[in-house]
């Protein structure tokens, strides 16, 4: 394969299924459905975490959440353990991002030349809320009521942000690329909608009719019932208590306009590349570092491993990528480190080869694997204890510590409405088997409750870090974060 620069566009918080090219009647996407016609459409690509800063650690590092020990948004990446950005580095290739990276400061040598208006954790510190988990049921995220006022049409700082955003990166493909002819420059763009406030342009959010919207499916006031991990997330992240069903589809509207101005800012993303003459030389990759959930069990934001919160859209485009295809193959966001240096003709050393990611252009090429099997593992706000999630050919297993594992055949019930461990027995062992070969969950759960009983203690104990509270998404750089008390 021929080394070409790589344009890694990353978004943050999209549904997997809020794509026309995944299938959905109502989103509409026409610039990544544009993409993946000219690519490759992966179906079960997963987040390594679903919560923005370990699964933006691991995606740097390709290393899981436990091997790096980037456990919530209280412990954020620093650049300690090197990652694909370092590597290129080494190879003296031009690494540069432009918007959110969620680690801990600028300052650290996380593998960037530049960070173009960078978002990182608060006052390099983040949501050490998070961490506190060491007693059943966890406190009360009250932050969670700002969720559903002010929705609908409108502008935000997010909104800004990513206008700002897609401003940088134009200066950035006219200035800065032509600097860069000798090696292929690998270029992290990095939007933050649609993560809430669920706020969309006036534009954008008359493409949808709120009164038009289905019900969320499996709402526990119409008698569905929560697993009882799911049931101690939603005691915690409250968010669905503020909703009524009337503000549920106006906020729902809204994220679907937010997908919609992200999708018309990647189309001119792209427009930019081609029109400073770098198309036909960069290769694309397009995903985001977790889903949302959308009132769907009751449940908003991420933070759990059914499809809406823990699958990501991943699409890759360029030379030596199939067009049109769809690869059913299962994939992680870990595989993005040895994918991206494998794009710009970087050869892989034994430790690159030893990470348990895999170059995702020989698997895009190649009939679909069922026997793959990759893993993602949730140690933050809501966890009542560790969850560890396998998903290997239709298959996804979740182990719940202390508490009785799901199992779900997304061939036949990609809903996930049907808990096949209920009635599995003797089936289960080969899932749990698949699921330790990735993890020690024992092991790792120990490890966690350690880490985070000392970053809780370090930051004055669990009573101040519940004063200090909890607060509703990072800001954008300029705005300050609103705490609000925990209890």
């Amino acid at each position: 394969m021929k080394p070409q620069n790589i344009l890694f566009i990353m978004s943050d918080e999209h549904n997997i299924k809020h794509m026309g090219c995944s299938g959905h009647p109502m989103t509409q996407t026409p610039n990544l459905d544009a993409l993946a016609a000219r690519g490759t459409r992966f179906t079960a690509t997963y987040t390594p975490s679903p919560i923005c800063v370990p699964a933006r650690a691991a995606f740097a590092t390709g290393r899981y959440p436990h091997e790096i020990r980037n456990w919530c948004n209280g412990t954020p990446y620093t650049g300690k353990v090197k990652g694909w950005g370092h590597r290129l580095q080494e190879e003296g290739h031009h690494v540069a991002s432009i918007g959110k990276l969620h680690y801990r400061n600028e300052l650290d040598d996380t593998g960037f030349d530049e960070q173009i208006v960078p978002m990182h954790v608060i006052d390099g510190i983040g949501d050490v809320l998070g961490a506190v988990r060491d007693q059943n049921p966890l406190p009360v995220r009250y932050q969670c009521q700002k969720l559903s006022e002010g929705i609908g049409p409108g502008d935000s700082n997010y909104l800004q942000y990513d206008r700002d955003i897609l401003v940088e990166s134009d200066k950035w493909f006219k200035e800065e690329a032509p600097k860069y002819q000798d090696k292929p420059w690998a270029l992290f763009v990095s939007f933050v909608c649609p993560h809430f406030p669920l706020v969309a342009p006036q534009e954008f959010y008359d493409l949808y009719d709120p009164a038009k919207l289905p019900v969320p499916k499996a709402r526990p006031d119409s008698g569905y019932e929560r697993h009882p991990w799911v049931e101690g997330l939603a005691n915690c992240q409250i968010y669905d208590r503020f909703f009524t069903d009337e503000t549920r589809n106006i906020a729902r509207a809204a994220y679907m306009g937010m997908v919609s101005f992200l999708d018309d800012n990647i189309g001119k993303l792209l427009a930019s590349l081609e029109e400073h003459g770098l198309a036909n030389n960069t290769r694309i990759v397009y995903t985001s570092d977790h889903g949302d959930n959308l009132g769907a069990r009751g449940l908003w934001g991420k933070s759990n491993f059914y499809e809406e919160a823990g699958a990501v859209p991943f699409i890759m485009a360029g030379d030596d990528v199939p067009r049109g295809k769809v690869c059913n193959t299962a994939a992680n966001l870990l595989d993005c480190y040895q994918t991206i240096l494998d794009c710009v003709g970087v050869e892989m050393n034994d430790k690159d080869r030893s990470l348990p990611g895999a170059s995702l252009y020989p698997i895009a090429a190649s009939p679909d694997d069922p026997s793959r099997a990759i893993g993602a593992e949730y140690h933050a706000a809501g966890a009542i204890s560790g969850a560890f999630m396998m998903r290997r050919g239709p298959h996804k297993y979740v182990h719940y510590m202390g508490l009785d594992p799901e199992l779900y055949d997304l061939d036949e019930d990609p809903e996930e409405m049907n808990n096949l461990a209920l009635n599995a027995n003797g089936e289960l062992k080969d899932f749990d088997t698949a699921l330790r070969e990735i993890f020690d969950p024992e092991a790792i759960d120990k490890l966690v409750r350690e880490d985070q009983a000392g970053l809780v203690e370090k930051h004055g104990g669990r009573d101040a870090v519940l004063e200090r509270g909890g607060f509703l998404g990072t800001p954008p750089p300029g705005h300050k974060a609103e705490f609000v008390k925990s209890e």
